[in-house]
Order: structure tokens, then sequence, then C-alpha cells
């Protein structure tokens, strides 16, 4: 929750020097957040920092995204910031965690991009491309985002339905790996059609091989499914899948941390897995090798509390060899079909078998 920062300037008119009769329309058009000010700051901060930037989430979270970016924009010295930090931490008798040092180095980091152009850029994208923003003010933000702290997203770019966005509620991470074998999609493809079937939404990370077979059948069988990119919603990756992703909008939701055109790096896939955790109830992983990807988004789970379960596959396969991993070495419960998948969360099943 963001505590009461001191008395602020008016930020559309004394940032990047915007006047509100050039931001306030682009806001409405992409926002339905009663304080569009602050909305615009955080769509700003997300072409700022880097995913999981933890240091900008903490003081984002004290002096609010758009007191923080008059900060920064100003040009404000390290110094000043903690002074200003102390003084509302202070009050609420909040522990301290950032040193001079950290936030100089982030500052240092931060203020290459803190630009006018690309945040209007993004905003103007959005609106073209029928984009929402969605902040932790807007209804639709996904809750489980709060357990991840200072580390959760300033704001989240959305292209989809807003019952997509509800269905997070009731919601199971189906991962694996890219390089599937004909074993690990047939599991997939079965796991999402009866989770879908259960009333379970199922979201994914709209890779090849596992993700891409979890959402296909999850939109076969006419559920709901969410794809969560490493990249810009504008700007569809893999390739390959664009026509899968334009169908996943249509009725399910696509959505980023990252703002309209940025580009998928590796960092940013590994920082996307712990939204997927995040915002789901548990995390399947379907076929994984020793060291996929799909074992990160795992790990979040696990460390944000969420169930964990992995498909077991032939012995001899190296494909299998990171569920066999997770079942032996973390704990993760060993699901062989969908009934064993919605049990990781039995509250969930009872609910939906009522």
């Amino acid at each position: 929750m963001t505590m009461t920062p001191p008395t602020q300037t008016d930020t559309l008119r004394s940032m990047f020097g915007l006047s509100e009769s050039e931001v306030l329309p682009l806001m409405d058009a992409i926002s339905t957040d009663e304080n569009p000010r602050e909305a615009f700051a955080r769509a700003t901060w997300t072409g700022i920092i880097e995913p999981g930037d933890s240091i900008a989430g903490f003081v984002i979270g004290i002096l609010g995204a758009a007191g923080a970016l008059d900060l920064l924009v100003e040009a404000t010295p390290a110094n000043v910031w903690l002074s200003t930090l102390n003084g509302i931490t202070a009050a609420f008798n909040t522990p301290q965690p950032i040193t001079e040092e950290e936030l100089t180095a982030s500052i240092e980091r931060w203020t290459p991009r803190a630009k006018s152009a690309p945040a209007l850029m993004a905003i103007r994208q959005a609106a073209r491309y029928g984009a929402k923003l969605l902040t932790p003010a807007s209804a639709l933000w996904p809750e489980g985002l709060a357990d991840l702290g200072p580390a959760a997203p300033a704001a989240l770019w959305v292209r989809g339905t807003d019952t997509a966005l509800e269905a997070l509620k009731t919601s199971i991470a189906l991962v694996g790996a890219r390089a599937a074998t004909g074993y690990g999609e047939h599991v997939s493809m079965e796991a999402a059609s009866g989770l879908v079937d259960r009333g379970f939404a199922v979201v994914s990370g709209a890779a090849y091989g596992i993700d891409g077979m979890a959402h296909r059948a999850a939109l076969a069988s006419h559920g709901q499914t969410i794809a969560f990119l490493a990249g810009g919603v504008d700007r569809f990756y893999p390739a390959g899948h664009d026509a899968l992703l334009s169908k996943i909008v249509e009725s399910g939701a696509v959505i980023s941390e990252l703002p309209m055109s940025a580009a998928a790096t590796k960092w940013r896939f590994l920082a996307r897995n712990r939204l997927v955790a995040a915002v789901t109830q548990a995390t399947v992983v379907i076929e994984a090798g020793w060291r996929s990807g799909s074992l990160n988004t795992a790990g979040h789970a696990r460390e944000l509390g969420r169930p964990v379960g992995a498909v077991p596959g032939p012995v001899t396969s190296a494909a299998s060899a990171g569920c066999h991993r997770l079942i032996r070495d973390h704990g993760a419960t060993l699901v062989t079909c969908d009934e064993d998948m919605a049990a990781l969360h039995p509250e969930q099943l009872r609910e939906l078998g009522n």
C-alpha cells in the first residue's frame, strides 16, 4: 500500500514539460484509474526500470509513483531521496532497507530512461492497439501480485478481456519445455482441457512446446487462458505464435509489465516467470529438462508459498529430468492428470465441486 507522500508538484505539468491537455486524453483511453497522474507515472516507470527492481518498488510504494518520478526527473541527489524516505518511514515506524550507495546506483541506472518521448509513445501505442494499463489501484489488478512485495510490477499492460482478468482468481499455471516431446504435448493438451472443464483458467508464457499447447487446448475447450509476455503486448514473441496470441487477445488476455514495443530478453523471460507464479493458485511443470526455465517458475511458486506439481515422464527421457528433480529434491507433488492438478488447491476444488 502506498503511504501518503509529502506535498507533490502537479506531476503532469512539471514532468517533462508535458501539459494535462496532452496526456489526460491518452490516459482516459487506456486507464480507468481515478488518479490519472499516478497512473501516468506508473506507466512511465514501466519503461524506466527492469522487471523485479525492488528498490524502485520500495520508493514507489513509499513516495507514490508520481512523487518518485518527480525526484528522478529533477535530478535529486540520493541523500535527499533518503531524507524524504526516512521522514515517511519513521512516521509509519517502517524500517528503511535501502542504503545511499544502493539508491545512487539505482538512480544512475534509471536516469537515462527517464524520457518523455518513450513514455508518450507507449501510451499512444497502447491506445492504438486497444491495450489497457492496470495499476494496483485498478479493480482488476491481480491480487496475488501483492505477495511479490517491492518486486511487484509498477503496472501491467493488457490486451484482452476483463473476464479473463477476473478468471486469474481461479487459475493454474501450466509450464514446461520449449523442445517438448509428443508425450509432453499430449499431457499438456489433456491437462489444459480438463482444468478448463473444472472451471480453472490456464496461465502460461506463450512459448513453443508445452506453453503453446496449453493455450491452444484451453482455447479449443472454450476456456479462459492468459499469456504473460517478456516484451510489449504489441510485440508478440515468439513470432511463430502471432496467430495464437491474437486469438488469446480475442477471448483471453495477453499481459506484460513492460511497455508497448519493449523487446523480450533472456533476463526478462526469467523475471516474467515470477508473475506467472504469483497470479495463479498453483504451478504445474509438465515437461522440463534439467536446466529448463520452467524450473525457475516453479522456484518462484515455492518461494511464494504456492503449490507446485510436476508430471513424471520416462526415466530415459532428458525432457523429464527437471520434473523428476522437482519431485525428488524440491517437494513438488507428483501429478498425472487434471484431477491431481486441481487438487493442488483443495479449497478451490471444493468450491468448484459444490
